[in-house]
């Protein structure tokens, strides 16, 4: 059985116009988990955007899907930026 946790989901930049939405809580185990839910929920467009995406999970940047995911954390969905 997967214990799921309550963590809310920022979205910035073009994550953020692919989702539809500024933030959005849910309930998952693993960060992996929770991509499969917010693809589910929003899409390919949204889908194609997670390929190039960064992950924070408070604060820390992970690649690690697997990642357990503890109550209350905040994940947070960086597509790359543009800079100048």
């Amino acid at each position: 059985m997967t214990v799921t946790s309550s963590v809310t989901v920022r979205y910035f930049a073009g994550a953020r116009a692919a989702a539809g939405v500024e933030s959005e809580t849910r309930d998952a185990g693993t960060l992996d988990e929770l991509v499969g839910q917010i693809v589910e929920t929003h899409g390919e467009r949204l889908e194609k955007v997670l390929t190039a995406c960064s992950f924070l999970v408070d604060g820390t940047q992970t690649r690690d899907r697997s990642l357990t995911l503890a109550p209350g954390t905040v994940v947070d969905v960086l597509p790359p930026f543009a800079g100048g």
